[in-house]
């Protein structure tokens, strides 16, 4: 797990951070938005007590390694791993993954010329269809597959064409403004 930020601009939901945690084995990705530093902790506690956490791996950083982690993972009988200090490419999983959610949700942004605080939605977005997209080969399953076991569809990804007539004109003429909407809703299937 890992975190990054603080992001120049606030999300709506008055974030600057998001917490990272990636699942060793599946690579399904968690990612948890905070306004603080200081609330890693709890955002962590919240996912621990709805999931069955084994073993943490993360960097030296203060809000990792502190009293209230240490007596958590002690007292749920979670192993807590750190990464040798300035050492990233042991964090390596997180790290790219960090960085491809980066990716997606700029490349989101711009080519939809949003505003910045719309980041932490792009980010989620990034995280939500990375999740359901990505097959592993062998099993050809996806991430969301192996944690929820359920069967998820694409299918239910939507783009639709939206038109703003921004002013009429006189016979037939008018100036409007082209954009595209992307949304998706869940659909579950048992597998």
């Amino acid at each position: 797990m890992d975190l990054f930020g603080p992001s120049r601009t606030m999300s709506l939901g008055g974030n600057l951070y998001a917490l990272v945690i990636v699942d060793d084995f599946f690579r399904y990705t968690w990612t948890l938005f905070l306004a603080a530093k200081n609330d890693t902790f709890h955002a962590f506690k919240r996912l621990a007590k709805s999931s069955k956490i084994m073993s943490i791996w993360s960097d030296h950083g203060g809000e990792f390694q502190n009293e209230k982690f240490e007596h958590f993972c002690e007292k749920h009988g979670i192993k807590h791993n750190f990464s040798t200090p300035r050492t990233p490419q042991q964090n390596g999983v997180v790290e790219r993954k960090n960085r491809s959610l980066e990716e997606l949700a700029r490349t989101m942004l711009n080519e939809n010329s949003l505003p910045k605080y719309f980041g932490a939605d792009a980010v989620n977005t990034a995280c939500y269809v990375l999740n359901r997209v990505l097959i592993k080969p062998i099993l050809k399953k996806t991430d969301e597959e192996f944690i929820s076991k359920l069967c998820y569809s694409i299918s239910f990804f939507f783009s639709s064409l939206i038109i703003e007539f921004i002013e009429e004109l006189p016979i037939l003429n008018c100036i409007f403004q082209v954009g595209f909407f992307i949304f998706f809703f869940l659909s579950k299937m048992e597998i």
